[in-house]
């Protein structure tokens, strides 16, 4: 019996009209929606006609996570008086409730994106409805994309409604309104209840959340803060923490509260979740849920949210290669989203675990996950949907160019896309599996070498990293997996069973395409030997390996994943990945939980494949949480595309060092001295030391660097042909006037000895006649009235001529240089050396500064000459007396 008093009382069916007659009419809406108000269960079922309003429909509804969709499944079964899969049902990865009689069927975006590359026209549905838009999740904007598409394409009948309670609800109705016209924004007023908010930051600072370290200081005052909500207010609390980690730990610390703790998170067993959703049996309840519970979830009970301030998103670090997760500020809008929870059935209260002075400096929304997560799947999607560039898909933001083609590179190496990023056979293959697509290349490749049965069993357990009680060595991890009773054991389990499944299908054989035969890019992958595409299609017990030990199977099957992760030991616990990142074994701490204390038996391997690592904060290398050992063979097998072996000239410690060498990626596997190296290579190895070291290697005699000088004021004033004799350009053109030194050089010493003036003149402009006018044009020394020849200083920004004032007596003008161009800048000096004065025009400071300075100077230097009228005296560089005596 269909619950009506249930859903009369629901706020959003006053939209109901207005999204009706847009879906009706454009066939597009944005829906915003308060939270309670029925969006994620009303809206489906009236929409579908399951209420008895309007016609029948197929509609499907895609939720963002699995708990999620079928959280909200089971509410709407529940609304009509069934259960989950009759009217109502739900499709998550590794389960499906929902029958010939389902009119709503509930699903993870990541199947929708199944569905739509198997049955681009989704035949047979009517609606789909994107719930949660706000969240900016890659698959989500991507259902969107390819949803669009189908509408300008294939169906434009199929209606498509984008539903949230905070997002960009303009930039929405652009996205799903095309070049014609936005599509409609239908808002919905909620009868949400009041919530107040509580301001209770720490008394003392805690560190910044960095990578998946969050300040234990933090999780110890969040556990105070619930304890304090235990006891100034009534209901149940909910309190958001970034992850499973951070969950046990606080759980650990309200040991002993008067209350039930239960723990919400995607890794909680269904029945856990079940549980939680079902509402309690009058025992009080704190509930420490992760931002799964931020969205169409209604925890019943809650009239408390306790708010971390810290949400846990995907984050690619190209620079080391690694993509995992990590720990940030929580936006404005899923601050509100939170403590929405807390007004869902009355009035509430939120405690936030930030200053009120901070919120305003929290992003509005979150980083929309396009713009900082791995794109290697995504890009897999957009080729197998035809569109390599994804230039042609309607996007709220456009994938980065870099990332995209990093990405493409990977799907190259591991025979994914062709050339011109076309899904390959093998590629279509991988994106239906389900997994990330090295995760699917490496069941691929690796059920041919030991079996689909093992090779998908590691592929699980690195498609959901293990817990951090279960180690640190990804055997022993499979290990504990197969005895273990824990929900996460039997959640391997059923994607164990379900990859081995996918693998077994017929299709493109194991092993094909990809690597160096594939024209892959280093760093990426390739398959492992012939023998994997000789045994193509290996069933669950045979394969090359089929008989090896879970150590080789796991780290096969790992480094197959991630080839450029392959890292060779480099002191105690130090490794280097071939990509070139350094890599150490996790330490043990508070944080590292049971994974890589000092007795882990990863510290003896001299070869790890490296399957989940982060970076600390303020560490150049990254740490290993998860990884296997492995052999020099494996490593060279599973990574070979980074294999490379040639000959290396190079500047190393101050001198030329000619090897040849082998190595896998940026791993050294051999060398050993060339005899013959080539001469060029040689010279370019030289340069190279200079450009490293710098040009002050050489010998610079003051004369050396008075013609550089004077080179460079002609190129300021002059320009053409006169050169550039900077750094830069002097390094640029290290052969034009080092050529000859160069040659012979083959250490230090060697360019130590070089005379950088005497080459230095091989730049001047010979070929035009203009390095005969050197001397006129930038006199390296001027004849000033007493008969000395002054050397003039070119190193600023004008010419400086630095001479003892009596010896310019009779001087009318200053002098000028570069054909009358430029004014020399006369440094006027005392008798004793010392500055008097400076100027560009001597007539002027004769007529107008010449009194001063003469009557400050003449009675410190009484015994030299201060005539009233310099112009007419005689110049001199000697005491009045010596000026006497002649």
């Amino acid at each position: 019996m269909i619950a009506r008093d249930a859903l009369a009382q629901l706020p959003v069916r006053t939209a109901l009209p207005a999204l009706r007659e847009a879906l009706d009419g454009a066939g597009t809406a944005v829906l915003c929606a308060p939270p309670g108000t029925g969006k994620t269960t009303l809206v489906p079922l009236e929409l579908a006609g399951l209420t008895g309003a309007g016609p029948r429909r197929r509609v499907l509804v895609a939720e963002p996570r699995r708990i999620a969709a079928r959280a909200a499944a089971r509410r709407m079964a529940w609304l009509l008086g069934e259960k989950a899969g009759e009217q109502v049902g739900f499709t998550v990865r590794g389960e499906r409730r929902a029958g010939p009689r389902t009119a709503v069927e509930v699903v993870t975006t990541g199947v929708l994106l199944q569905r739509l590359q198997r049955d681009p026209e989704l035949a047979g549905v009517d609606v789909v409805v994107l719930d949660e838009c706000h969240e900016r999740h890659l698959d989500a904007d991507t259902c969107a994309a390819f949803l669009l598409d189908v509408r300008e394409t294939l169906r434009p009948e199929l209606r498509l409604l984008a539903a949230s309670a905070t997002t960009d609800a303009q930039g929405w109705a652009r996205l799903l309104g095309g070049s014609n016209r936005a599509a409609q924004v239908v808002e919905a007023a909620g009868v949400s209840h009041p919530v107040d908010v509580v301001w209770a930051p720490p008394e003392r600072p805690v560190r910044p959340a960095h990578g998946l370290r969050v300040d234990p200081a933090l999780l110890t005052h969040v556990a105070g803060v619930v304890r304090r909500a235990l006891r100034e207010r009534s209901g149940d609390v909910l309190c958001f923490l970034p992850g499973v980690g951070e969950i046990g730990r606080v759980a650990g610390e309200l040991a002993g509260v008067d209350a039930e703790v239960l723990q919400v998170h995607g890794r909680a067993p269904a029945e856990v979740q079940d549980a939680v959703l079902a509402g309690g049996d009058g025992v009080r309840r704190v509930v420490l849920a992760t931002s799964v519970a931020e969205s169409s979830l209604t925890v019943p009970g809650v009239r408390v949210v306790v708010d971390s301030g810290l949400a846990r998103v995907p984050r690619m670090d190209h620079a080391r290669g690694l993509s995992a997760l990590t720990t940030v500020r929580a936006s404005r809008a899923a601050a509100r989203q939170r403590a929405g929870r807390a007004g869902r059935e009355a009035p509430g209260v939120v405690y936030r675990c930030w200053a009120e002075g901070e919120d305003a400096r929290l992003p509005a929304f979150p980083e929309p996950e396009i713009k900082v997560a791995d794109l290697t799947a995504f890009a897999l999607q957009t080729a197998c949907w035809g569109d390599p560039s994804a230039s042609g898909l309607a996007l709220l933001d456009p994938p980065p160019a870099g990332a995209l083609a990093a990405a493409r590179e990977v799907l190259t190496a591991i025979g994914a896309v062709d050339g011109d990023g076309r899904a390959t056979p093998r590629g279509a293959r991988m994106a239906r599996m389900g997994v990330h697509p090295r995760l699917a290349r490496a069941l691929l490749d690796g059920a041919a070498e030991v079996g689909v049965k093992r090779a998908a069993e590691v592929v699980a357990l690195l498609s959901e990293e293990p817990p951090r009680a279960y180690g640190d060595d990804l055997a022993a991890a499979w290990r504990t997996a197969r005895r273990g009773g824990d929900g996460y054991a039997a959640r391997w389990r059923q994607e164990a069973r379900r990859l081995a499944s996918v693998g077994a299908e017929p299709g493109v054989s194991h092993g094909s395409g990809g690597g160096a035969d594939s024209g892959g890019s280093a760093g990426s992958g390739a398959t492992v030997g012939t023998r994997a595409s000789a045994r193509a299609g290996a069933g669950a017990n045979t394969g090359a390996n089929a008989g090896a030990s879970d150590d080789v199977v796991a780290g096969l099957v790992a480094a197959l994943a991630f080839p450029e992760r392959v890292a060779r030991a480099r002191g105690v616990g130090g490794y280097l990945m071939a990509s070139g990142t350094g890599a150490e074994l996790a330490g043990a701490g508070p944080d590292a939980g049971a994974r890589a204390g000092d007795g882990s038996r990863l510290r003896d391997a001299g070869w790890l494949a490296v399957a989940v690592a982060d970076r600390p904060v303020a560490s150049v290398s990254a740490r290993v949480r998860l990884a296997a050992a492995i052999d020099e063979e494996t490593a060279r097998s599973a990574a070979r595309a980074l294999y490379s072996s040639g000959e290396e000239v190079g500047w190393s410690d101050g001198e030329v060092v000619a090897r040849t060498v082998t190595r896998l990626g940026a791993i050294e596997l051999s060398s050993r001295p060339l005899a013959a190296p080539d001469p060029e290579l040689l010279r370019d190895a030289v340069v190279s030391g200079l450009r490293r070291e710098g040009l002050g290697l050489l010998r610079w005699s003051p004369a050396a660097q008075a013609l550089r000088q004077r080179m460079a004021f002609l190129h300021r004033e002059v320009g053409a042909p006169w050169p550039d004799v900077s750094d830069a350009a002097l390094l640029e053109r290290a052969w034009d006037w080092l050529g000859i030194e160069l040659g012979r050089a083959r250490r230090r010493a060697d360019l130590e000895r070089i005379d950088a003036g005497q080459a230095l003149n091989r730049l001047l402009p010979w070929a035009t006649g203009d390095a005969a006018r050197l001397d006129a044009l930038a006199p390296e020394r001027i004849e000033v009235p007493s008969g000395s020849h002054i050397r003039v200083d070119y190193g600023g920004e004008q010419p400086v001529l630095a001479v003892k004032l009596q010896e310019l007596f009779g001087w009318h003008e200053s002098p000028r240089v570069a054909d009358g161009r430029v004014p020399v800048l006369v440094h006027l000096l005392s008798p004793a050396g010392r500055p008097a004065a400076v100027t560009a025009d001597l007539a002027s400071f004769w007529r107008e500064g010449y009194r001063s300075v003469r009557a400050e100077l003449r009675g410190r230097y009484p015994k030299h000459p201060w005539p009233e009228d310099p112009t007419t005296a005689e110049p001199t560089r000697h005491t009045s007396a010596r000026l006497k005596r002649g």
